[in-house]
């Protein structure tokens, strides 16, 4: 029985057929318009294969508050509704289809990162990565795993994401939000650098900052005695028995 002052509005789902034939529709409306659109195109049922979409959508459904809401994001993004997502500093903005012919208009906004936890990053990165182009290739070092997904990582916590969307669904996260969101990890599959866009990081600084500080540190070490160092007084005919 449902009570009064349940606070989720129930709608019927539009059919999959339905939500292509109004993709496309918006599509090719919009383009016809020369409006550029960036639309989301999943092939296959895994939305994304690479470490850096495994690891964005693996963060978002640690997200308790959103666990009712994301299977419906998961059909959504594969059945192509996200016709335009755009990722830029501090915000994502999609375009997400729904059973209307307009699609509706998502806005999700990520918190920047503070100074002190930007540094601290950095200087992790510092001490672990040998080569930054491998962290943007897709191959990550398992070692820095923890600097992006642990508790004080990179990745975005709930607390960091705002978003609203032009739907009449009244949820804390409707499936538009959620497909736009799963959108992102395909996207960064495509490009890694967009998550540094994406939480305010200049990533040829951050890269600078990050090889000055290991050049600095190992220059400090350079100056401090060794133990694998052979002292200057020792005998060598003698250390290594030759006559």
């Amino acid at each position: 029985m449902r009570k009064y002052w349940d606070d989720e509005q129930v709608f019927s789902q539009p059919s999959t057929g339905m939500l292509k034939q109004n993709a496309t529709d918006s599509l090719q409306k919009q383009r016809k318009k020369g409006k550029e659109m960036h639309p989301i195109v999943i092939t296959g049922r895994a939305i994304t294969r690479t470490w850096w979409g495994n690891a964005w959508c693996e963060n978002l459904e640690k997200y308790a508050d959103y666990a009712s809401r994301l299977d419906r994001g998961k059909r959504y993004v594969r059945t192509g509704t996200v016709v335009d997502l755009q990722i830029k500093t501090g915000k994502i903005e999609a375009r997400v289809q729904g059973r209307r012919k307009a699609p509706y208009k998502v806005e999700i906004r990520i918190s920047p990162l503070n100074q002190a936890h930007c540094q601290e990053i950095v200087d992790q990165c510092s001490d672990r990565i040998e080569n930054m182009e491998e962290l943007l290739s897709g191959n990550f070092p398992v070692g820095m795993k923890e600097l992006f997904t642990g508790e004080h990582g990179l990745f975005p916590s709930p607390s960091e994401i705002s978003f609203n969307c032009s739907c009449p669904d009244w949820a804390l996260m409707c499936k538009h939000v959620a497909a736009a969101l799963y959108g992102v990890g395909a996207r960064l599959d495509q490009d890694p650098a967009l998550f540094f866009t994406l939480r305010g990081i200049d990533m040829n600084k951050f890269i600078d900052v990050a090889l000055e500080n290991r050049v600095e540190k190992m220059l400090e070490n350079a100056q401090k005695p060794s133990s694998r160092v052979i002292d200057g007084q020792v005998d060598i005919a003698q250390l290594f028995g030759v006559l």
